[in-house]
């Protein structure tokens, strides 16, 4: 992988747009057992009703069911708090060590295994299962509060927690802190005019895990071309960023795993830094 090579040799030089930059997504999580939103898993069962996610992951939908949404948010907690980071989080980490403030991770994941793996350098696009807001528009992000904990898919919330996830100013539901797909980018929840930012700062841009299916990450990918970044594909198939960058000059793809590729990249990068 030369060009690679020749590619982080010239970032690692430069003083202006010289940061490393990691775009990641839900196909980094699957090795921890955490299933891909559009996946096979990423048809919702509870009780008897089917619902694809661009129904079911909507503001829309949880105005009408919040109790319903909730239970299923619960059982993703109890998912993720179950899941370890993998391989792929914890060689990021070492890029980190690095690189130190050279190094910016965007992640599209809500789930927390960056933040668990010792990642400080986190922009987490999509929001996080550890907050939750007003779903009527009151400003503060809080923290979901401790004494509500994960459940089984078909474990009804208690009168207690039901309590607690009322809005403690104006009395609605509060919601997840994340983004649903009939909702858009912010910068107060997805950090979207902080990434774009970083995303023009890129001398190159690792994309991995993710298919590019949301319009943000899509953006930043445009952002680091149009500024003369470098993009490097690493996925398994091809994707919505390869169809991006199929007729630029300065582009990277590779058909790896994230590990395989990360340790690959951490060795490169060591050389030069």
């Amino acid at each position: 992988m030369q060009q690679l090579e020749d590619i982080i040799q010239y970032v690692s030089t430069k003083n202006k747009r010289n940061l490393f930059t990691f775009l990641t997504g839900a196909g980094l999580s699957s090795e921890s057992g955490i299933p891909t939103y559009r996946g096979i898993d990423g048809i919702w069962v509870k009780g008897t009703k089917f619902h694809k996610p661009e129904e079911f992951g909507t503001f829309k939908y949880f105005k009408e069911h919040p109790e319903e949404v909730w239970q299923y948010s619960l059982f993703r907690k109890k998912m993720f708090q179950n899941a370890k980071p993998n391989e792929s989080h914890y060689e990021l980490v070492e890029i980190e060590n690095i690189l130190k403030d050279r190094f910016h991770l965007i992640t599209q994941n809500i789930d927390n295994l960056h933040r668990q793996s010792g990642t400080e350098r986190i922009f987490e696009i999509h929001g996080n299962n550890r907050e939750i807001k007003c779903s009527n528009g009151c400003k503060e992000i809080v923290n979901l509060p401790e004494e509500i904990k994960g459940k089984e898919i078909d474990e009804d919330l208690t009168e207690r927690e039901i309590e607690l996830l009322k809005c403690q100013s104006c009395g609605s539901w509060m919601r997840p802190n994340i983004l649903w797909f009939d909702e858009y980018y912010d910068e107060k929840t997805n950090k979207k005019f902080s990434s774009l930012k970083i995303a023009k700062n890129s001398g190159i841009l690792f994309i991995l895990g993710t298919s590019g299916a949301t319009n943000l990450p899509i953006a930043i990918a445009e952002t680091t071309l149009k500024y003369g970044g470098t993009i490097v594909d690493i996925n398994i198939e091809d994707n919505q960023f390869t169809a991006l960058i199929k007729d630029k000059k300065n582009k990277i793809i590779i058909r790896k795993t994230s590990t395989e590729a990360l340790k690959m990249i951490k060795e490169m990068i060591k050389i030069y830094n």
